[in-house]
């Protein structure tokens, strides 16, 4: 069966960029939110409550994140990724082996978040390129989350 060809404004070749830009966006989206559930697990020390409910929040917001990448993909016309190793294919970010420190979970989730920016950063020349205004909106509202998560666990590490 053979979908109805696409025609929203955006050249096939174009959106399959986009959509290659987005699927390594929820590769690093998804691996983050599985460290960030992997470290709210096994957070200890005299931070445990407020750090395991802080992972808490971030794994949450990045579980609904990763919903609505996906959808942008499909709605571009192309498959999205969906398994661990396409997943570990595509990330910039890698898994955590081990259990680290408290302070070192939250340095590893700061480069984690900023990872995650960077990626969604790079899209932004095809999105401009193809006037792909819905793309530019999701890639803006999570690269203000992951700044602001960035910074929020940035100041934790402050002495």
């Amino acid at each position: 069966m053979q979908l109805m060809p696409i025609d929203i404004g955006i050249e096939e070749n174009d959106r399959r960029e986009i959509a290659q830009g987005l699927s390594k966006l929820l590769a690093d989206t998804y691996t983050l939110y599985l460290k960030t559930h992997n470290f709210h697990w096994n957070v200890t020390g005299p931070m445990f409550q407020t750090l395991h409910l802080m992972f808490e929040q971030q794994y949450n917001e990045l579980a609904l994140a990763v919903d609505l990448i996906a959808e942008r993909i499909r709605a571009l016309g192309f498959p999205a990724p969906g398994t661990y190793k396409e997943f570990a294919n595509l990330s910039s970010i890698r898994e955590e082996e081990g259990v680290p420190s408290a302070e070192d979970m939250i340095r590893k989730l700061v480069e984690g978040q900023e990872a995650v920016v960077r990626t969604a950063r790079s899209i932004f020349p095809a999105v401009e390129r193809s006037h792909d205004e819905p793309t530019a909106d999701l890639l803006t509202q999570r690269m203000q989350v992951h700044e602001k998560t960035a910074w929020m666990l940035r100041s934790l590490l402050a002495k």
